[in-house]
């Protein structure tokens, strides 16, 4: 009896390849493909009606660069004198004066594509078609793209398009995204590739640039609401700015093909670590949703928070943004504002009541003191009338009759120590004017005649 010992793959079952052999396979077939098509059109570029189109182009691109430079000052000219048209349309203006000689080719080929089709056969223009609709592609992309104000984002976007419109005009899409997506790795029953990656970066760029938009015309509409409070309508800017964007990130996860389930336990064990390791942050964003709903601070509120005094110019997630008189912005912790002590001067109006002290000679009528600090405080700009100033005696000192003048202001974010400044300046005025006099500290010292004077006893040890 002979032993056989099968070594190979029994009959009618075939080894299956390598994933590895798999992707290697495919970018040879690939290659192989492309290098068959560029072949091909190598050849097709020597044949006689190819190099007249060739030629043609290059002579058109000749023919609008002169044209540039001819037409180019005449209508710079021109646009300078329009002055009076709108701005929009000077920019316009500018851009189509700045693209001028892509504008003349792009008009060149096609007319010289129009009229090759009509005096000679579809085939001898079709070279020169091809140019015609790269450069017209190429050109709309440009005048499309100026829309987009980052100048990063509006070159990645440009050339992004670019390519994709030349490897759609030239029909390489199909090998393109079959080369693209060779280059990658499976995790599990996900494959990460260099499409999914491509596709990844343009449909959430396009979702985010949607959010974006929805977020900025329904938050302009919202704070042009005078109905809803300043500290609401930043909350539901906030909210709508998240939902908006969780929903974009979402719906671009979900479009590419990721199961975003897989993450769920994932996710759960980085929230847990990020409540223990950023506990400060996470208070702070808490603080931050719980100040927006009970309205104590909003934005144009005069405060006070230690030695910091301003008013808050805006409401943060982690932080509120407070700018004093001298132009220094503070970025207050939304905790601090919740734990400590926080005066609002402006929290439910925006009066303020001011006091000031001052002194008069003994000599000096009380009454008509008071009448004339009140009529100097009247004087000041910023001083209320609505709400009168008073003027008090507060006691009898060493050398004066001591004051205390009260007026009321509803501008504090205008400054504090101004509006005083200005009330003693009308004061000092005031009674200078009519005779007051501010007394100096007096002390008497007497001498007495014919006793001892005694030195200091020293306290020996």
């Amino acid at each position: 009896m002979t032993n056989h010992t099968d070594t190979g793959p029994s009959d009618g079952i075939s080894a299956s390849p390598e994933p590895r052999d798999l992707e290697v396979d495919q970018i040879i077939d690939v290659g192989q493909s492309l290098l068959v098509r560029a072949e091909a059109l190598f050849d097709s570029l020597f044949r006689p009606w190819n190099l007249y189109q060739i030629a043609i182009a290059i002579g058109l691109f000749a023919v609008a660069h002169v044209l540039r430079a001819v037409l180019g000052p005449h209508i710079r000219t021109w646009m300078a004198n329009r002055e009076n048209w709108p701005k929009w349309r000077i920019r316009i203006l500018v851009v189509i004066h700045q693209r001028l000689r892509p504008i003349f080719y792009v008009a060149l080929l096609w007319l010289t594509v129009f009229a090759l089709r009509e005096w000679t056969w579809p085939s001898r223009s079709y070279l020169l078609s091809i140019v015609a609709t790269l450069a017209f592609a190429w050109l709309f992309i440009v005048f499309v793209t100026r829309l987009i104000k980052s100048p990063f984002l509006r070159k990645f976007v440009r050339y992004g398009a670019w390519i994709y419109a030349t490897l759609e005009i030239l029909d390489l899409v199909g090998e393109a995204e079959t080369l693209l997506d060779s280059a990658g790795f499976s995790v599990g029953s996900v494959r990460f590739s260099l499409l999914l990656l491509v596709q990844a970066i343009v449909i959430l760029s396009v979702l985010i640039a949607v959010a974006r938009l929805l977020t900025t015309s329904t938050s302009n509409k919202i704070r042009r609401n005078e109905d809803i409070s300043p500290s609401m309508q930043v909350l539901i800017v906030k909210m709508l700015q998240i939902g908006f964007y969780g929903i974009a990130f979402y719906a671009g996860v979900k479009a590419i093909g990721i199961d975003l389930t897989g993450l769920a336990v994932l996710s759960g064990a980085i929230g847990v670590g990020l409540g223990f390791g950023l506990q400060k942050v996470v208070s702070n964003l808490v603080s931050g949703v719980i100040i927006l709903l009970d309205k104590s601070v909003k934005p144009g509120d005069v405060i006070s928070l230690g030695t910091t005094f301003g008013w808050i110019n805006s409401l943060g997630a982690r932080y509120v943004s407070v700018v004093t008189r001298d132009g220094k912005e503070y970025l207050i912790p939304n905790e601090d504002l919740i734990t400590g002590q926080v005066v609002n001067w402006s929290h439910s109006n925006d009066f303020v009541r001011l006091d000031i002290y001052f002194g008069t000679a003994y000599h000096d009528n009380p009454r008509e003191v008071r009448r004339i600090a009140i009529e100097a405080a009247k004087s000041v700009d910023r001083v209320l009338t609505t709400r009168p100033a008073v003027c008090h005696i507060v006691g009898f000192g060493d050398s004066s009759v001591d004051y205390i003048l009260r007026f009321w202001i509803s501008d504090p974010t205008g400054g504090l120590t101004n509006i005083r400044g200005n009330v003693y300046l009308a004061l000092w005025d005031a009674f200078e004017e009519n005779g007051i006099s501010i007394p100096f500290p007096q002390r008497e010292v007497k001498v007495l005649e014919g006793g001892p004077i005694k030195p200091p006893s020293v306290a020996l040890d």
